[in-house]
């Protein structure tokens, strides 16, 4: 882990705020280490990559093992923002597109709810995976154009 490693104080890694989110920081850092030949030659490397850090968190979940699920939760990350630069896409502005996607559909479920008399918490998975469903269909028909 990191404490194994030798730190220095000359680092070509250094002069990157600390203070970034852990994902703009998971870019910058691979930004430079690819600029300086550390990096796969193409997305072929780095989607073999995410398999690998997917099949180790996939075994520490079976292990329950909470350390090293962590662990391999934040390489799994890493490695997203690593396909995320390969792609040319800000994993940040990625997530928060997200982020928005998901705010929308669960307000849709929980108009609906409302207009059907209920709360969230006196509704079930089922009915609101069904209303999630619904305002993924709703938000595809307004792109397309339709009502």
């Amino acid at each position: 882990m990191a404490k194994d490693y030798v730190k220095t104080k000359v680092s070509i890694l250094n002069g990157i705020p600390k203070t970034l989110s852990s994902l703009v920081l998971a870019y910058r850092l691979t930004q430079k280490a690819s600029r300086l030949g550390f990096d796969w030659p193409d997305l072929s490397g780095v989607l073999k990559k995410m398999d690998e850090e997917l099949s180790e968190f996939r075994e520490a979940l079976s292990l329950r093992d909470r350390h090293r699920i962590k662990e391999e939760l934040g390489d799994l990350l890493f490695v997203l923002v690593n396909v995320g630069r390969f792609l040319g896409i800000d994993s940040e502005e990625a997530l928060k597109g997200t982020l928005q996607k998901f705010n929308a559909r669960f307000h849709y479920i929980e108009a609906s709810l409302r207009r059907a008399g209920k709360s969230v918490r006196q509704s079930n998975l089922i009915e609101m995976d069904r209303l999630w469903e619904e305002a993924k269909k709703r938000k595809k028909k307004k792109k397309r154009g339709n009502p």
